[in-house]
Parts: C-alpha cells; sequence; structure tokens
C-alpha cells in the first residue's frame, strides 16, 4: 500500500501556517498551483477533504490529525537527526502543549523555563478550559495536556500533579458593599460575578450546589484570562474563584480577602502524553512532573 507523501503534508502545514495558497508557496519557493496540488493529491489519496477552503482557511478534523501526526514526524526526526548525523540542530525542536489558563499563569512556565534555557526549543501553547485540552491531543494538534481528567487516552499515559485550591474573593470595598453580613444565597444575587468564558462550568457549580442559585439570576462578566480575573477583582468589578497559588501575596496584604473563610474548592490535574516518549519530551515531562510535586499540594 503506499503511504503518505510527506510533501502533501508540508503543504498543508505551510498552506495553514500562512493562512493562504499564495504565501504558502512562497514559502516552498513553488507555484501557487503545484501547492494546490499537493492539497488535491493529498485529499484525493484520503478520499475526504484536508482543508475548508474559506476565509480563513480551516481544518477539517482530518486535516487536524494529519497535521497534528506531521508535527509528532517533525518532532522525533529533529531530536533524531542531530545524533544519526553529528550535526547540530538547524531548527529548534517546537513542542504543542494544550493547558488550562490557570496552570498557565501559575505554576507551568516555572516549570519548563529550565528546558526553555538548556535546549533549543520553541514552546506553543494552547489555552483552554480543562475538560476541553484533552481533545486537543485527541486530535493530535498537541503533543501533551493538562487536564482534569485522570483516564489515560489509548497510548498516552496520565501523571497526577497535584490539586489546584479555588477560593472565593472580592477586594475589601466590594467586600463590604455585597457581603456585610457574610456570602449567604441573598446577597449573591446582587453581586457581579466572573467567569472564563459560556463553557466554564466552575462557577455555575459554586452557585447550585452550594447556594441553589441559579447563574442566569446574576450579573456574570465573562473574560478569558486569568490574570484578568486577578485585576476585576481588584479593581472591585466583581468577585471570582481563583486559585489561591495565584492570589497567595494579595491576600497576605489586604488587597483581596476570602469571602468564604475556610472554603475550598478543589481539583486534581493531571498531564497527559504520549506513551513512547524521548529527548526532549521525556525532559518536558520530567519538568512538568518535578515542580508541580514541589509546589503544588496533594
Amino acid at each position: 500500500m503506499r503511504g503518505l507523501d510527506y510533501k502533501w503534508l508540508e503543504a498543508l502545514e505551510s498552506v495553514m501556517s500562512q493562512g493562504s495558497f499564495e504565501r504558502a508557496a512562497n514559502e516552498l519557493c513553488l507555484s501557487q498551483s503545484a501547492v494546490s496540488q499537493r492539497i488535491k493529491q493529498l485529499e484525493a489519496f484520503l478520499a475526504k477533504p484536508v482543508l475548508i477552503r474559506e476565509k480563513p482557511l480551516r481544518l477539517t478534523t482530518t486535516g487536524k490529525k494529519l497535521l497534528g501526526f506531521y508535527h509528532r514526524v517533525q518532532l522525533l526526526e529533529r531530536e533524531a537527526l542531530p545524533e544519526l548525523t553529528n550535526q547540530e540542530a538547524e531548527r529548534p525542536v517546537q513542542v504543542f502543549i494544550a493547558t488550562n489558563a490557570d496552570s498557565l499563569a501559575t505554576w507551568l512556565l516555572p516549570a519548563l523555563a529550565p528546558v526553555m534555557k538548556q535546549k533549543r526549543v520553541e514552546l506553543s501553547l494552547s489555552v483552554d478550559l480543562e475538560d476541553r485540552t484533552l481533545e486537543k491531543l485527541r486530535k493530535g494538534e498537541v503533543t501533551g495536556a493538562i487536564s482534569w481528567e485522570s483516564e489515560p487516552m489509548p497510548s498516552c499515559q496520565s501523571e497526577y500533579l497535584g490539586r489546584m485550591d479555588y477560593v472565593c474573593v472580592a477586594n475589601p470595598e466590594f467586600a463590604e458593599q455585597y457581603f456585610p453580613d457574610g456570602v449567604t444565597r441573598e446577597s449573591l444575587k446582587y453581586a457581579p460575578a466572573v467567569s472564563f468564558d459560556h463553557y466554564d462550568e466552575m462557577h455555575k457549580t459554586f452557585l447550585k450546589q452550594h447556594f441553589n442559585l441559579s447563574p442566569d439570576s446574576i450579573v456574570h462578566h465573562r473574560v478569558a484570562s486569568s490574570e484578568a480575573f486577578v485585576n476585576l477583582a481588584l479593581l472591585g468589578g466583581a468577585y471570582c474563584l481563583i486559585p489561591k497559588l495565584q492570589i497567595s501575596k494579595e491576600l497576605e496584604q489586604g488587597h483581596l480577602v476570602d469571602l468564604i473563610p475556610g472554603f475550598m474548592l478543589s481539583f486534581k490535574i493531571y498531564w497527559h502524553h504520549w506513551q513512547l516518549e524521548s529527548g526532549l519530551l521525556k525532559q518536558v515531562t520530567q519538568a512538568i512532573v518535578d515542580y508541580s510535586g514541589d509546589n503544588l499540594p496533594k
């Protein structure tokens, strides 16, 4: 059986990274028709489309899997060739990671910093909600993912990293205005809150399970940034659930107050990666596991 021609995949990657057939042709030093022909040959070989030819260009599910596969091949090649040829790698090794925003804002970058300093690596960090990062690994878009899910996918391994503990906070003026007698079901009806986006279930669960309150009955901002969560709370725009690890200084200094002392929402987080890792990917996994083991509560 004839296998994939990697020139087809090279063309697909270039078209997506450059955003057009014309720019991909310039990058590959080919004619635009040649690039288009390679994509058509790939689709003919698979008997299904890999691109949705709209503006902007989008990958089909098959296209996403193929591009993920091609990135894995490139990664293995860049790790193996310098050793096989006794030559320094010309291009950095690309590592694609899907992470939740809170891990990125707290512990993930310090964990990866030693690898970034010691190795010729190029990180691509994709941010999504904790229960959706695994979908990127499943589609082959990334080489590893931070998730709340413990069960590994086929051909992958799951490493327990520790807990993320969330506390309910606001600045002192906000707390005095909306919660003078503490946090109650009635006071929560009038206090503005904030969530990551409309897929974020954490605050909805907090209101429903602990106060029997519908999220639809309150003012609810949506801000897709962990850092902006902290700023919004500091500015008195809303109360929010934030990792305690992220705001320990603000709590100590009194810029934020714990609205429900002794209450925490805790979630276990896991690092999902391929089973057969070697070289740089193995070092990335070890760095993540070691740092989280030292800095995250168990």
